[in-house]
Order: C-alpha cells, then sequence, then structure tokens
C-alpha cells in the first residue's frame, strides 16, 4: 500500500470519527417548519419622528426582544435583515394573534392634563378623545412619553378590592415630570374632571385615573406611588405592563411575512424524509453494486460515510435545517454517487483501452482522468447554491447550504474515503485477477451495447435541435393557454391548511366560507383529507373567523400551515426570482466560457434556458404551483443541467485535443458515447432519491421532488441531445482554433516488465 493510500486512509477515519462523535453528542437544529412555530418579517416604515434605517431598525429590534421575552416564548429568535426588516421566530406558537398584536404596536404612551370634557383648546396641541366611559375628554399636550418609565409591573390589589393595576415606576427627570403633572391637577377640586390625568396608549385613554384627594396642590405624586387601574383582566393587566416596560418602538413595524407550521406536519415532514432517505439511498447503493460489483459496494459504504459527515457538518455548524434544506440533504446523496461513477467509468475505459494494464493503474487513471469533470461539475453546482443563498428567502436559504454543504462532502467521500477503499482493495490480487469481483475489468452493459452499434447521434444535429424546438413550444404554450399559477409567495395572500376532525368537502367548505363573508377565498383539497384556502389579503382576526367558519362544518379545526405575504413582499420576491435566475444563466455562461470554448458555454447555458422553459411549461400544464420551493428546485436543475453538460463538453476538449484533424462531429460523437454510460448510472441514482421523495416525502416535498425528477430527466436529454448539437452549429462559424493537445509525461519502464503507468497517480 502507496504511502499516498495511507494518508488517505488516515484522514477518512479521524474525519469519520470526529463526524460520528458529533453526530452521537450534539441535536440538530431544527426550523419552524420542522418543529412547529410561527416566523414573522416585519418591514420597519418612516414615521413622523423617525426615518426606518438601519439604527432605528436595530433599537426597533431591541424593543421587540424585550417584549417577546415577556411573552415566555422559549427561545425565540430576532435577527435583521438588511436595513429596515426584522425577522422573528417563535418556536411552538401556533396562534400568532397574541404575538402579532404585542409585537407590532407601537405603543405610544402619553400622559396628559385633562382640561375637561369636550374639545382642547384650539392652539393645535391637545387631543379629544374618549375616555374608558366614552366620554369624549378635552387633553392638554402630552407631558410625559411612556419612554420615562423605568418599570412597570401587573399585580393583583385584593385588600382595596383594585384588582388587577399596573404599578409605575420612572427615571428621575421622568419622575419629577409626573410629580409636577399631578401636583397641578391636584389643585382642582376633588371630582373636577381636571383633577384626573389621563394615560393615552396610542391615542387611546386605557385610564384617567383622578388625583387623590389627600395630595395637596403643588405637591404631587412620588414616582414610586402611581398605579394604572381601570378594570382589567389579568391579561391586560400582563399586556399593558409589557408594553409599557418594553417601551416604545422607533418606527412603526408592518407584518409583511407570517408563516405558522403546526408540530404535527414537521413531524411528519421529518418522518416522510428519512424514510425517502434511507430507501431512496438503499437502492441507490444496491444499484452501484449491481453495476460496480465490489468496487460499487465500497463506494456505497463511501456513501454512507458521506451521509455522517455531511450531516455532522450541520449540526457543527449550527445551520439550521429547514424541510426543503432536508430534502436537499436527501437530494445530495444521489448527486454523492456521481464522482464515483465518473471515476469509475473513466477506469473502465483505461483497463479496456489498454490490454496489460493493471487493475491499480487503470484506477489511478480513472481517478486522475476525471479531476477536471469532478471539479467542473460540483463548482457549478455550488454557484447554484450560493446562488439559493443569497438570492433565496427563508428556508429556501438554507436548502442552499445543505446543498453546498452535501457538494464539498460528497467530493471528500469520493476523492478520498472511497479512493483510499478502492486503492486498498486493487492491491488484492484476488480482487485484481477475477474481472467479475472487482466490477472495473468489465465493461457494462451500456458501454458493450454502445460499442457494438456504434450509433451516429451528432450525424444531423439539426434533427435533435428541432426536436427541443417542439417541446419548448409545447412548453410555452402551456404557460400561455393555461398560465402559471404563483404561489402566494409571488402574489400576496394568504394560504391556510386545516384539518378537521370531521370529513368536509370542497363544496361544502366554500359554502361555509361564503356565507362568513370569504366568497373568495380559493377552497381546495390539501391530502389526507386536509382542507386549504387561499385568500387575499387577511389579518389574523380575519383567519381566526375564517377558521371558526370551518370549524361549524368540520368540527375541531386545526391549523396545519398558514402562510401570509405582503403583497409589498410579494412583488420584491418575484421580482427576485427572475433576477435570480438572470444571474444563474450569466455566471454559468461565464464560468463555462472561462473553462471552456465560447461555443461550448453558449451552447450549454442555451440547453441550461431549454431545461428551465419546459420545466415551468410542464409545471403550467398541471396546474402545478410555482412557488419559493419550485424556484429551489429550478436552480439546482439548472447546476445539474451544467454539470452535465460541463462531462460531455470536458470529454469532447480532450479527444479533440488529441486528433485535431478528425471532424468534430465525429470527435463530438465519441465524446457522447463514451459519457453515456456515466450520464445513465448517475442520473439512475438521483432519480430513486427523487421517486422515494416523491412518493414517501409527502404533499410538502412532491411539488419539490416532482420538478427535480421532470427537471433531471429533461436536463439529461438537453445535455446531450440539446448542447452538443447547438456547439456543432456555432463551431462552424467559429474561427478558433481546436485546443492544443496536451503532452504527455513520459514515464519510466520498470524492472520486470511492470506497467509503467502503474505509478500511484495523485490528485
Amino acid at each position: 500500500m502507496t504511502r499516498a493510500t495511507t494518508v488517505r486512509a488516515v484522514l477518512a477515519a479521524a474525519v469519520l470519527l470526529v463526524s460520528v462523535l458529533i453526530t452521537l453528542t450534539m441535536s440538530p437544529r431544527l426550523g419552524l417548519d420542522l418543529q412547529g412555530g410561527t416566523r414573522m418579517v416585519l418591514q420597519a416604515q418612516d414615521s413622523d419622528t423617525a426615518k426606518a434605517d438601519r439604527e432605528s431598525t436595530d433599537r426597533t429590534l431591541e424593543v421587540l426582544r424585550r417584549r417577546i421575552d415577556s411573552l415566555g416564548v422559549t427561545e425565540p429568535t430576532l435577527t435583521r435583515s438588511g436595513e429596515d426588516r426584522i425577522i422573528v421566530e417563535l418556536p411552538d406558537v401556533q396562534d400568532p394573534r397574541k404575538a402579532a398584536d404585542v409585537i407590532g404596536r407601537t405603543a405610544q404612551l402619553t400622559f396628559h392634563a385633562v382640561q375637561g370634557p369636550g374639545e382642547p383648546a384650539e392652539d393645535g396641541k391637545g387631543l379629544a378623545l374618549p375616555d374608558e366611559q366614552g366620554r369624549r375628554l378635552a387633553l392638554g399636550p402630552a407631558a410625559l412619553s411612556g419612554a420615562g418609565v423605568k418599570e412597570a409591573t401587573a399585580s393583583f390589589d385584593a385588600q382595596q378590592g383594585a384588582g388587577w393595576t399596573v404599578s409605575l415606576d420612572f427615571h428621575k427627570d421622568a419622575g419629577r415630570d409626573w410629580t409636577r403633572l399631578t401636583g397641578e391637577a391636584a389643585c382642582h377640586p376633588v371630582q373636577d374632571e381636571r383633577r384626573r390625568v389621563a394615560i393615552v396608549l396610542d391615542k387611546r385613554v386605557i385610564s384617567s385615573p383622578q388625583v387623590s384627594p389627600t395630595v395637596a396642590c403643588g405637591s404631587g405624586l412620588p414616582s414610586g406611588s402611581t398605579r394604572i387601574t381601570g378594570s382589567f383582566s389579568a391579561d391586560e393587566a400582563r399586556e399593558l405592563a409589557l408594553l409599557i416596560e418594553g417601551g416604545a418602538l422607533p418606527v412603526p413595524v408592518e407584518i409583511v411575512e407570517q408563516r405558522t407550521v403546526g408540530p404535527t406536519l414537521g413531524a411528519a415532514a421529518i418522518d416522510a424524509s428519512a424514510r425517502a432517505a434511507l430507501i431512496g439511498a438503499a437502492a441507490t447503493a444496491l444499484f452501484i453494486i449491481v453495476i460496480y460489483r465490489l468496487f460499487g459496494a465500497l463506494a456505497a459504504v463511501a456513501l454512507a460515510a458521506y451521509g455522517v459527515i455531511s450531516y455532522a457538518a450541520l449540526v457543527a455548524l449550527g445551520v439550521t435545517l429547514t424541510l426543503p434544506g432536508l430534502a436537499g440533504f436527501v437530494l445530495a446523496i444521489g448527486m454523492a454517487v456521481d464522482a464515483n461513477v465518473l471515476v469509475f467509468e473513466r477506469a473502465r475505459e483505461e483497463y479496456a483501452g489498454r490490454p496489460g494494464k493493471s487493475l491499480r493503474a487503470s484506477l489511478a487513471a480513472g481517478f486522475k482522468g476525471a479531476w477536471t469533470a469532478v471539479a467542473d461539475s460540483n463548482v457549478t453546482t455550488l454557484i447554484a447554491a450560493g446562488l439559493l443563498f443569497f438570492l433565496g428567502s427563508g428556508p429556501v436559504k438554507g436548502f442552499g447550504v445543505t446543498l453546498a454543504i452535501g457538494v464539498l462532502a460528497s467530493m471528500f467521500s469520493a476523492l478520498v474515503i472511497a479512493r483510499a477503499l478502492t486503492e486498498i482493495a486493487a492491491h488484492s490480487r484476488f480482487v485484481a485477477d477475477y474481472r467479475g469481483v472487482n466490477g472495473i475489468a468489465i465493461p457494462g452493459r451500456v458501454r458493450t451495447w454502445l460499442t457494438r452499434r456504434d450509433p451516429q447521434l451528432m450525424r444531423s444535429p439539426r434533427r435533435w435541435l428541432t426536436v427541443s424546438a417542439v417541446l419548448i413550444a409545447v412548453a410555452v404554450a402551456g404557460i400561455l393557454v393555461r398560465g402559471v399559477s404563483l404561489g402566494v409567495e409571488f402574489t400576496g395572500g394568504r394560504l391556510v391548511e386545516y384539518s378537521t376532525s370531521r370529513p368536509v368537502d370542497v363544496e361544502t367548505a366554500r359554502t361555509a366560507l361564503a356565507g362568513a363573508g370569504f366568497g373568495d377565498a380559493e377552497v381546495t383539497t390539501a391530502g389526507a383529507g386536509d382542507i386549504s384556502v387561499r385568500t387575499g389579503e387577511l389579518d389574523n382576526d380575519g383567519e381566526h373567523a375564517l377558521r371558526a367558519a370551518l370549524a361549524a362544518e368540520g368540527g375541531e379545526t386545526t391549523k396545519v400551515r398558514d402562510e401570509l405575504i405582503g403583497p409589498s413582499l410579494g412583488d420584491e420576491l418575484r421580482r427576485n426570482a427572475l433576477i435570480a435566475l438572470a444571474i444563474a444563466v450569466l455566471v454559468q455562461l461565464a464560468y463555462l466560457a472561462v473553462r471552456f470554448r465560447w461555443t461550448f458555454a453558449v451552447a450549454s447555458v442555451g440547453a441550461l434556458v431549454h431545461d428551465v422553459i419546459i420545466l415551468i411549461g410542464v409545471f403550467a400544464w398541471l396546474g402545478r404551483t410555482v412557488d419559493g420551493i419550485f424556484l429551489a428546485a429550478l436552480l439546482t436543475v439548472i447546476g445539474y443541467s451544467v454539470n452535465d453538460s460541463v462531462v460531455v463538453f470536458d470529454r469532447v476538449r480532450e479527444l479533440w485535443a488529441k486528433a485535431r484533424r478528425k471532424p468534430l462531429a465525429e470527435v463530438a460523437n465519441r465524446a457522447v458515447l463514451q459519457t453515456v454510460p456515466r450520464t445513465v448510472n448517475t442520473g439512475m441514482g438521483a432519480l430513486f432519491i427523487l421517486t422515494a421523495l416523491a412518493v414517501l416525502g409527502g404533499d410538502s416535498l412532491e411539488d419539490f421532488a416532482l420538478a427535480l425528477l421532470i427537471g433531471i430527466v429533461v436536463g439529461t436529454y438537453s445535455s446531450v441531445m440539446t448542447a452538443v448539437p447547438a456547439a456543432l452549429l456555432l463551431e462552424r462559424t467559429s474561427k478558433v482554433p481546436p485546443p492544443a493537445r496536451t503532452r504527455a509525461p513520459r514515464t519510466r519502464q520498470r524492472a520486470g516488465g511492470r506497467d509503467p503507468h502503474d505509478n500511484g497517480a495523485r490528485v
């Protein structure tokens, strides 16, 4: 065993050991869509006195943090997003009405002298507001604001029969203002309206107590002796104390996004994804074992190691695992076999193309020859993952992070773990001598069939481009005729799913909601008998009334999922989605132009656009919803499509450099035939995983898995039958010379007639 193999084996063992320890000792951080809870995105608004900028948003965040801490929510999370947005995550909060009310209220608390009943003096500084009994009071200008309150405490006064009260303690300067205000009020006779002090919250008089007769004119009340009374309930008193002590928001906030997920939906998603991962991974492992025999089994071991390493990386880095992220973790299992397939197919070519070449030398040449394709294909996927993270929102960001970690972990498992295992096995004489055992010495059925038939696929490139044009025309017709069904994430509005204790059909639910004033609501089924309701703008009180109307027909009604997107945010997300697609295309074009010829880059991007149009068209014909999760699938398909094109064009470049005088169509045809086994075997690995997700992943992942299934099938076709023919036509007009021939390194024949290629090539 060579020194390099030993180093790889030790490194693989060390990383795997650390990963196992992390897996056993640390728990993953679950997103709200998996553990249940409410997520809100708040947009800071300009006010008359302050502008919604980074500084005011940070101050607003701190005020909100104090308010939410007082609500008793377990492990809430508040973060600023951009200049003027705040993301609030409240685990286990299923009814966001109270939280939204406490969070969103500006809590402008002011203290006023009462001038008497009626209207205030005509100086523009006073207010006219009804008191607790509805009588209109004329109030003077604000003498004190809530910012001067040091502490507010709710307590129950059983001795004096005042019920629940709120005691106030003021800061030093504010305490003096309070004493002066109550001292001036005490100068008026008892029972005179002007002896009262009005406490106004958000332009509503919440209490207007009389100054006690024991207080002399001009002396006033000391800071710690103030209590607000007003027939409060326990909850009302605590909420008032919370708002006063939490302070006023520097700027008003508006809820532009709100998502609520029931805990049962999150648990079901985790179970479904786990089953899909186990079954899909088992099917993928069985497939590569059948194809590559012993080396396939070793690759399956590396695949299991990949799963442990990538999961440990997610946990150790504290990545929040969301539902799309979980799907990305499962999907990356299927993509992880790609590097192994590239290496094994290249090793098969080396073994079959050079009679007498040893298994070890063929394997080393396979790793060396496949390196550029592995690197380029993984870089394109990382580009897609980066775009998902920087341009996506909410759970889509989690998918991008998970996908990126999966790509890096898959490269380690293939180029370190799988290589160490296969190199150790290749040193065995038994493995090297028995062709049916190692899996490399046998050509494979697909390769054998192609070699025997030698189909000339690239003889007429326009024929394949015509087929692609027809597919695009059908897709565009679906977009124009059926239209694209955009989700509330892109249109704004509210989408709520309910589970009822008694079965309710769609027509009954629609009639019940229409009778309650929700005639414009779109009612559909949402799997397992659940009811999905989509409306325009609807606040939390309206959602509560909607649920009550549905409960009248279906009995106990539980909210499974709730998504609210404001119209401004919907416009922004729709605009960002188009920007993300445009940037994805341009970035991939730039990368491919640097790594390959401009003709290859343009052809690959053309195939990419072909895939995007067809996928959107299929969803239009099927009437499926296009939302943020679909965008994640679409960008993943872009990465996968370019991945396939990179592998094919990498082989074209290599063969063309060795045969510069041959017609490019002949070279391209040979490259396609050589890479078809890899394309088929890699695609099958991904299809096993995605089929398991589509069938077992539940309603939450069904559209996501379906989009990826369609995208991978179309992408596999286009990378060969669209990109290569397009490149052939572009090359006819290109004046760029063929790629330079690479000079093979000279080797020295070893003693004993050993294979000169058996030199333990490194990557």
